[in-house]
C-alpha cells in the first residue's frame, strides 16, 4: 500500500534496525544509557543550546515544555491552529493548568506581531500571566520566514515572554531553506524537534533548552510518565536518522511539487507544497467513495474536504505517478465539484 497519510508512517532502514539491534543501553532515567546520552549531547551541539532531553514523543516534549516555562496559573500565546493547541488534546490547561491564548495565524503561519502585542495581559491580578510565546515550524507544511522569526522573537523578548518552538518538522525548515540548525532556531528559549516526523526514527523528540529548563523538564517528563529504561534502542535510531536522512528530505519535497502538479493537471484545486504537505480540495459528497477508490487501487489517504497528502521516505517518485493515476481514474470528478 502506498500510504500517503503521514510521515509518520515509515519503517525503520535495514540500517536504522542494525543500529538498534547494537544500541549499548542503561537505566535512562538514572542518566545510565549511553546512547540516549550521546543523542542528546549530539543534539544540543548541533542546534547550539545547552542541554537536551529525549521524549517518547512530540506531544509529550511540548508539553513539558510549557510547564517548565509556565507556573499553574499562567499563560502562553499560540496560533488557533498550532499542534500544541489545537492537536494536542488541550494537555497544557487539562495536566499544566496552563491557559492558551489563541491567536489567528497570518498566511506564512506566524503570529503578526500587533496580534501578540494585543494579547499580552497587563500587571493585574485579574489576568493571567503572559509568560510564553509559542510557534510552530513548519506548520501545515507552511516555513516561517526567519525574518518574521526574528522579529517575533526579539518583540516577545522585548516584552519580558519566554519563546518556544514546535520544531516538529524543523529539519524540513533546514533543507528547504538550506540553513544550519543554529540559524533555523534562533531566537528560541526552548525548541522541540521530532526524530519519526520525516527523518523515519520509529519513535522519540528532542527538547532542546538551558541546563536550568531541561532540569525543570525532566522533573515533569517523569511525572508524565516519560521516564523510559533502556530507551537507547530508540536513541540509536535517533541517532541514525540524524547522520542519514536529513538531506534526504530534499527527495520528499521535491516528490511533493511531483504530487501536486499531477493533481493538478487532474483539475483537481490544489495548494502549492513548499515542504513535503500537499492540501487538495475534495467535495463533501465525494469524501467516502474517494477514500475507498484509493484504497481500492492501493492508496492510503485521510481523505476530508482539505486533503492532506504527505511524502516521506517509503514513497518512491513512481509510487507518486500510482497515486496520481488512482485519483485520476476516480469516476466521480467534474469540473463543477471540485471547482476547477
Amino acid at each position: 500500500m502506498i500510504d500517503l497519510r503521514s510521515d509518520t508512517v515509515t519503517r525503520p532502514t535495514p540500517g536504522m534496525r542494525a543500529a538498534m539491534a547494537d544500541a549499548e543501553v542503561g537505566d535512562d532515567v538514572f542518566g545510565d544509557d549511553p546512547t540516549v546520552n550521546r543523542l542528546e549531547s549530539v543534539a544540543a551541539e548541533r542546534f547550539g543550546f545547552e542541554s537536551a532531553l529525549f521524549f517518547p514523543t512530540g506531544t509529550q516534549s511540548n508539553l513539558a515544555a510549557l510547564m517548565a516555562h509556565c507556573a499553574r496559573g499562567d499563560e502562553f500565546l499560540v496560533g488557533q491552529e498550532a499542534h500544541a493547541y489545537k492537536y494536542e488534546q488541550g494537555g497544557a490547561a487539562v495536566l499544566g493548568s496552563i491557559q492558551p491564548q489563541p491567536l489567528e495565524h497570518e498566511p506564512h503561519g506566524g503570529i503578526s506581531l500587533a496580534r501578540i502585542a494585543a494579547a499580552i495581559k497587563s500587571d493585574d491580578y485579574h489576568f493571567a500571566r503572559t509568560r510564553l510565546l509559542a510557534l510552530e515550524n513548519t506548520i501545515g507544511g507552511r516555513v516561517l520566514p526567519m525574518d518574521y522569526q526574528r522579529q517575533a522573537t526579539e518583540f516577545a523578548h522585548s516584552r519580558g515572554l519566554a519563546t518556544h518552538l514546535d520544531g516538529a518538522r524543523l529539519f524540513n525548515v533546514i533543507v528547504k531553506l538550506q540553513i544550519d540548525e543554529r540559524s533555523a532556531v534562533a531566537g528560541f528559549d526552548s525548541v522541540s524537534v521530532c526524530l519519526s516526523k520525516g527523518l523515519g526514527a520509529p519513535a522519540g523528540s528532542m527538547l532542546l533548552g538551558s541546563r536550568a529548563l531541561i532540569a525543570d523538564a525532566r522533573r515533569w517528563r517523569k511525572a508524565l510518565g516519560g521516564g523510559m529504561r533502556q530507551a537507547g534502542v530508540l536513541a540509536a535510531a535517533g541517532l541514525y536518522a540524524l547522520q542519514h536522512h536529513v538531506e534526504r528530505l530534499a527527495e520528499d519535497h521535491e516528490n511533493a511539487e511531483h504530487l501536486a502538479a499531477g493533481l493538478r493537471a487532474i483539475g483537481l484545486s490544489v495548494t502549492a507544497p513548499q515542504t513535503n504537505l500537499v492540501y487538495v480540495e475534495v467535495p463533501a459528497t465525494e469524501i467516502q467513495a474517494l477514500k475507498a477508490h484509493l484504497k481500492q487501487c492501493g492508496v492510503i489517504a485521510a481523505v476530508v474536504p482539505r486533503t492532506r497528502l504527505m511524502t516521506h521516505m517509503d514513497v518512491t517518485k513512481h509510487e507518486i505517478d500510482v497515486a496520481v493515476r488512482a485519483f485520476r481514474d476516480y469516476p466521480h470528478w467534474s469540473s463543477q465539484r471540485t471547482g476547477s
